[in-house]
């Protein structure tokens, strides 16, 4: 208040002397003063209307007014205004009362030089409560209007303790971000890290552990939503120093960035994506087979596309059947599942691929989790799958295939990759359209595509490759040219496409004809070359043809109804002896065929000398054919001596043939072709049941019957039900009593070792005895060796007949016998013809010896009647 201005001083009295008393204080003690004197309620109210008074000034007691009465409105109608009592009867009591009620001060009238200080001091004490309740406006008006601002800030500003544990202070955007009220979180010191993901929790603590160094920091992290939602939150914040520098609390700001990082995730998903576009229309550049593109095509995307895994599904052409070709999957029993239930019913079936196959357009689940086309649910749950994509691969018009991508994220796929997706599903196809016209091309050059066989481009090749094999193989092999007889004259009688469907019938015929790795071919209008790798000799490929005579050579064949007789004339040549390359065994094939058109034969060798071999060779093969079923095969005993005593402690059948006609056929002969043909197993079966007889047969007689061994070929050996049909040749017949033996060569056990073990382990249990023949020959592990169940070492007569003039022959006998007793084994020399041998024999510790020294090998009788003479010096058969 300027000095110029009167202070309005509002009186209430009764008496006028004592008012003008009061206003004479005053302005005696220099104080410029308007005043207004009142008695009455009515006065009084309207006075603090109209004179609106700075102070007021009144008595306690007055007739037609009260002071407390006048106090109580001036509360009411002007609570800022000072009110002073003034009155000359006021005790101590009252005057407690009246300042309680609001009075400012009191002055006694006997006691007025104190009035113009309480008066001055009242109106300064009113302009400093006006003046605070000025500031307390502003001040709640700037607050009210900073509330406001929080409330519209998206952004939370927070303030924590030192160590980031507590929250000091958190605006209402708390609610939006977090989804916890400020005072919530604020209230509950927990709550502030419950809410960070437990992946983030680490991260966040090193932020707010470098900020108490002083360092400002900025980390996004994710934080768990009361309902579950996720959002993505940038956090920043900084240390806050008092003016000492003493840290005093963490002050920063969160954001949420869920959108942002969406964003930037799918622009990184996009560019990942294009990258996958790049990549993979490189590898289309690059690769040029099927399957292999399908491969790099999965891997690409999960590699760089950052799908957790990729498969690819393919439509069979011709049987409409879907196969998964391929998938980054560990196990592919997931995706086999789905492609069951597609190819159990494919217009029915009910998924997202079934609906994508069908419709050819792309299929997209982005909740895999609730999502009903979406088949295993479940599973995919468990291997965190959330994401699923079908894009139906078209090519040429028509659905051949699927690419099936999946993802962890939801909503991983929207509408502008789906559209890259779809670019790079349609790369993929023209891609593959390309491969089948090239495939096509590639056919039409090496393939005939009439019968879909290889043609003689593809021949040459395939023969140079054989050629390669045997030769590092040291084998022979064989091509040989097939010419339809009569074929114009099917042509010209029921037109070319009669000739087409016999040709079809020829290639099926020939193709059923050969074996997994040989091959037939379509050389010309109406020949056909048969490749066969590996033949070890002409009379083997012979034999074959001999068999195709009937199916191949000589065929009947249906045209429109009539069955046509078709024959063919074959001519072979053989690697090495009638061509070393490709192009001269195609020469001397095709002169074989022409030779066999021109002499009527049904096929011949280029080589006039392997006609006569093979020729031969079947002949033979037709004899042993007839001596089995007449039974013409028979058995020869030769014994084997104890070195020691000349005891006859075993005996060997050897089987012999008499050969008919042309007199007696040597077992090198023969035993090969019954080896070729099967047949050894009918006859092998045979001797084991005649050795049991004749050794029972002796023992029936009371002759001391030594156990008599038989020779086991590989074809037996390798039989699945060999055991059983050596147990039924004993016929109930076990343990040491059985009276048989059995001898392997060493080479043919070693060949199949493991399968082998198990028969001869049953084998010993049947009490049949063990052989290993021919030891030495082989490669026998001794580790292998020392855990056969054998009982006998045979040591081969190529070491026997040199042992007494070669040191080395010497040297490996020895060494074997001593093997032997280390092992606790028998030993047999085979093939002792001089007593030279028999005595180094001894002399090495050998404990037995079979030859022509004691005995050639003798027939039945013969061998029975050797045991009568010997009797008492022969063994028993348990020795």
């Amino acid at each position: 208040m300027s000095a110029a201005e009167p202070i309005r001083v509002l009186i209430a009295e009764d008496v006028a002397t004592d008012a003008e008393l009061a206003v004479r204080e005053l302005k005696r003690a220099g104080l410029r003063v308007v005043h207004r004197v009142t008695d009455s309620e009515t006065e009084f109210r309207g006075a603090l209307a109209e004179f609106v008074p700075q102070v007021i000034l009144s008595d306690f007691t007055m007739p037609r007014f009260d002071g407390m009465h006048a106090l109580d409105l001036a509360r009411e109608l002007a609570p800022d205004t000072p009110f002073i009592f003034v009155s000359g009867t006021l005790g101590e009591e009252y005057a407690i009362r009246a300042l309680k009620n609001g009075a400012t001060d009191y002055v006694l009238k006997t006691n007025l030089i104190r009035l113009p200080a309480a008066v001055e001091r009242a109106l300064q004490e009113a302009r400093a409560r006006a003046e605070r309740r000025r500031t307390e406006a502003a001040l709640a008006e700037a607050r009210e209007r900073l509330a406001s601002i929080m409330e519209t800030l998206p952004d939370v500003l927070w303030s924590s303790t030192l160590d980031g544990e507590r929250l000091l202070y958190v605006s209402p955007a708390a609610r939006r971000v977090f989804g916890h009220e400020a005072a919530v979180l604020e209230s509950d010191p927990r709550l502030w890290f419950e809410v960070i993901h437990p992946e983030d929790k680490a991260a966040v603590k090193a932020a707010l552990q470098a900020a108490r160094s002083g360092e400002s920091f900025e980390i996004e992290y994710r934080v768990l939503r009361p309902d579950g939602g996720v959002r993505w939150v940038d956090l920043r914040g900084r240390l806050v120093r008092d003016s000492a520098g003493t840290p005093l609390r963490i002050d920063g700001i969160a954001r949420d960035v869920t959108d942002q990082v969406a964003q930037r995730e799918r622009l990184a998903r996009l560019g990942r994506i294009r990258e996958l576009n790049s990549a993979v229309n490189a590898a289309i550049v690059r690769v040029r087979e099927r399957n292999e593109l399908f491969e790099m095509f999965c891997h690409i995307a999960v590699e760089q596309g950052g799908f957790q895994t990729a498969r690819l599904v393919e439509i069979d052409p011709d049987s409409g059947a879907l196969r998964l070709a391929v998938t980054t999957d560990d196990s592919r029993d997931t995706a086999n599942q789905v492609v069951a239930e597609y190819n159990r019913d494919p217009a029915g079936a009910r998924s997202l691929l079934a609906d994508a196959l069908r419709s050819g357009r792309a299929e997209v689940s982005n909740d895999a989790g609730i999502d009903p086309r979406v088949l295993q649910r479940e599973v995919l749950l468990r291997e965190g799958v959330n994401s699923l994509a079908c894009l139906p691969i078209v090519m040429d018009g028509k659905v051949g295939g699927a690419v099936v991508l999946r993802a962890r994220e939801r909503n991983f796929f929207d509408e502008e990759e789906l559209g890259l997706l779809r670019e790079l599903t349609a790369n993929l196809a023209f891609a593959l359209e390309l491969m089948d016209k090239q495939q096509q091309l590639d056919f039409l050059a090496y393939f005939d595509p009439l019968t879909d066989l290889p043609n003689r481009n593809q021949l040459r090749h395939r023969l140079t490759h054989a050629i390669d094999a045997a030769r590092a193989a040291g084998q022979g092999m064989a091509l040989v040219m097939l010419d339809i007889d009569r074929f114009r004259a099917i042509n010209d009688a029921f037109g070319q496409a009669a000739g087409d469907l016999v040709l079809q019938r020829i290639a099926r015929l020939a193709a059923q004809a050969l074996g997994e790795h040989e091959l037939v071919a379509r050389v010309g209008g109406n020949q056909f070359a048969l490749l066969f790798p590996l033949m070890r000799a002409a009379g083997e490929l012979g034999r074959r043809l001999e068999r195709m005579a009937g199916s191949l050579l000589d065929t009947m064949v249906e045209v429109e109804g009539r069955e046509v007789r078709v024959a063919a004339k074959a001519g072979a040549a053989i690697y090495p002896e009638d061509g070393a390359d490709a192009q001269a065994l195609i020469t001397n094939a095709e002169a074989a065929m022409k030779r066999a058109k021109t002499t009527g034969e049904r096929f011949l060798f280029y080589a006039p000398s392997i006609n006569a071999r093979v020729a031969e060779r079947l002949d033979l093969e037709a004899r042993v054919l007839r001596a089995v079923e007449r039974g013409e095969f028979t058995l020869v005993f030769q014994p084997k001596i104890e070195l020691d005593g000349g005891r006859i402690v075993g005996m060997e059948a050897l089987l012999r043939w008499g050969g008919g006609a042309g007199g007696a056929i040597s077992p090198a002969e023969f035993v090969p072709v019954l080896e070729d043909t099967g047949l050894i197993l009918t006859v092998g079966q045979w001797a084991m049941r005649e050795a049991i007889a004749t050794h029972r047969g002796w023992l029936a007689r009371g002759l001391p019957a030594p156990r008599i061994a038989v020779n086991v070929s590989a074809i037996q050996l390798r039989g699945r039900n060999f055991v059983d049909e050596v147990r039924a040749a004993l016929d109930g017949g076990t343990g040491d009593a059985c009276g048989l033996d059995l001898e392997i060569t060493e080479s043919l056990l070693m060949e199949h070792i493991d399968e082998s073990l198990e028969k001869l382990r049953a084998l010993r249990d049947l009490g049949v005895r063990l052989a290993l023949d021919d030891f030495g020959t082989g490669y026998s592990s001794l580790a292998y060796l020392s855990k056969l169940p054998i009982d006998t070492l045979k040591i081969d007569r190529a070491f026997v007949h040199g042992v007494a003039e070669n040191s080395e022959d010497t040297t490996i006998v020895s060494a074997i016998v001593s093997l032997a007793r280390t092992l606790g084994l028998k030993t047999v020399a085979e093939g002792v013809e001089n007593e030279t041998q028999a005595q180094l024999l001894r002399l090495l510790r050998c404990d037995q010896m079979q030859g022509y020294l004691f005995s050639r090998p003798l027939s039945a009788d013969e061998a029975a009647a050797l045991l009568i003479s010997r009797d008492g010096e022969s063994a028993p058969a348990e020795a």
